[in-house]
C-alpha cells in the first residue's frame, strides 16, 4: 500500500506539515540544496515521513542504482526524476550536479540501502557541494550499523565502525591485528564472496571473541547468528553466503589475560631499546606498524624490559 497515496501530508495535520516545511525548507527555497537521504535497508516500510516528502519534492534524485530506487519510489507513489550516481561515475557526474545545485535545484542523494557516505557513495558529492558553499541537509533514517548493534547484545555505548576489510589477505590480517587490542565493540561490513575467508582470519586473530552475524537485515530471510568466529565458520553453509552481512565483534576484555608477544617482536624491542634517542612511544609505533601487534601491548612490554634493564 502506498504511504503517499496522493497526499502531500503523509497523514500529518496540515498545520503540523506546514510548520515542518517552513522550518526545514524556508532557507532552501532561496537556493539549491543537497539532501542526504537515508533509505530502507531492505523492508520498504522502513522510511521516514520526512524522507518521503523530500523525495517527492526534489527536482532530481541522484541514486546509486536508478532501477533499485525506482522500485522504492513506485512503492510509495512518488513521481520522481532519477539519475544514476555511484562510485563508477561520481567524478564525471559531480560537476553536472554541482551546476544544477548552484542554479537552485533541490537534489536528493540516496544509495541502495541506508545512509549515503557510510561505506556507500556520497562523500565525494557532499564534500564538493560544501566547497562550493551549497547547503547540505541530512535526512536521517535507517543505519545498518546502529541496527546491528541494537540486536547484538554487545556493548554499544562506545564502538568502532570499520566497514569493509581489505580484499587482500595479507592486508586484511594486518588490519585485524591492529584492531585486536581495541576495547570497543567493532562493526564490520562483509561481502558474501569473502565471508568465509573473513571468518577464517577473525578466528585466527581474535580467537574466541564473541561475534554476531546479521545477514539480509530487515528482509524476508533475515538471519542473526551468534558465537565465535570459528563457530560461525563451521555453521556457514554454501547457500548462506549470499547478501551483504554486518558483523559485530566484541572488544577486548580488559580483565582477560594479555596474550604474550611472540619472541620475534620481543627481540626487536630489545634491539630498539639500545638505539639512542628512541622513546618507548617510538618503539611501540614502529613495531605496531611493522607487525600489526597492538601499540599498547608493545609499549607495555617495552616498559617492562626497560625497567628490568635498569634494575640489572
Amino acid at each position: 500500500m502506498s504511504v503517499v497515496a496522493g497526499q502531500r501530508g503523509y497523514g500529518l495535520g496540515g498545520a503540523v506539515k506546514g510548520e515542518m516545511e517552513h522550518s526545514l525548507d524556508e532557507k532552501a527555497r532561496t537556493g539549491g540544496v543537497l539532501y542526504v537521504v537515508a533509505t530502507p535497508l531492505g523492508n520498504l516500510e522502513d522510511i521516514t515521513l520526512r524522507a518521503l516528502r523530500v523525495l517527492e519534492d526534489a527536482d532530481l534524485i541522484a541514486a546509486e542504482s536508478t532501477e533499485h530506487s525506482r522500485n522504492l519510489c513506485n512503492h510509495h507513489g512518488i513521481r520522481a526524476r532519477l539519475t544514476r550516481y555511484n562510485q563508477h561515475n561520481q567524478r564525471a557526474k559531480t560537476p553536472e550536479l554541482i551546476r544544477k545545485l548552484k542554479s537552485g535545484m533541490r537534489i536528493a542523494l540516496i544509495t541502495n540501502a541506508g545512509t549515503p557516505g557510510v561505506s556507500d557513495p556520497g562523500v565525494y558529492l557532499v564534500s564538493r557541494a560544501l566547497e562550493e558553499g551549497i547547503r547540505v541537509m541530512p535526512v536521517p533514517g535507517p543505519s545498518a550499523v546502529a541496527s546491528a548493534l541494537s540486536v547484538s547484545g554487545l556493548r554499544g555505548e562506545k564502538f568502532l565502525f570499520w566497514g569493509y576489510l581489505s580484499s587482500k589477505a595479507s592486508k586484511r590480517k594486518k588490519e585485524l591485528k591492529g584492531l585486536v587490542g581495541t576495547p570497543q565493540t567493532i562493526v564490520f561490513f562483509g561481502a558474501p564472496h569473502r565471508l568465509r575467508e573473513m571468518f577464517e582470519d577473525l578466528a585466527e586473530v581474535f580467537g574466541d571473541r564473541p561475534v554476531v552475524l546479521i545477514r539480509e537485515m530487515t528482509k524476508v530471510f533475515e538471519t542473526v547468528k551468534r558465537g565465535t568466529a570459528g563457530d560461525l565458520l563451521r555453521q556457514l553453509e554454501p547457500d548462506q553466503v549470499r547478501g551483504e552481512v554486518t558483523l559485530v565483534v566484541a572488544g577486548k576484555d580488559k580483565e582477560a589475560d594479555e596474550a604474550p608477544l611472540d619472541e620475534e617482536i620481543e627481540e626487536k624491542i630489545q634491539n630498539l631499546l639500545s638505539v639512542r634517542g628512541m622513546t618507548l612511544k617510538d618503539i611501540a609505533g614502529q613495531l605496531s606498524a611493522e607487525t600489526g601487534a597492538a601499540f599498547r601491548d608493545i609499549y607495555r612490554a617495552a616498559l617492562v624490559m626497560k625497567r628490568t634493564r635498569q634494575l640489572s
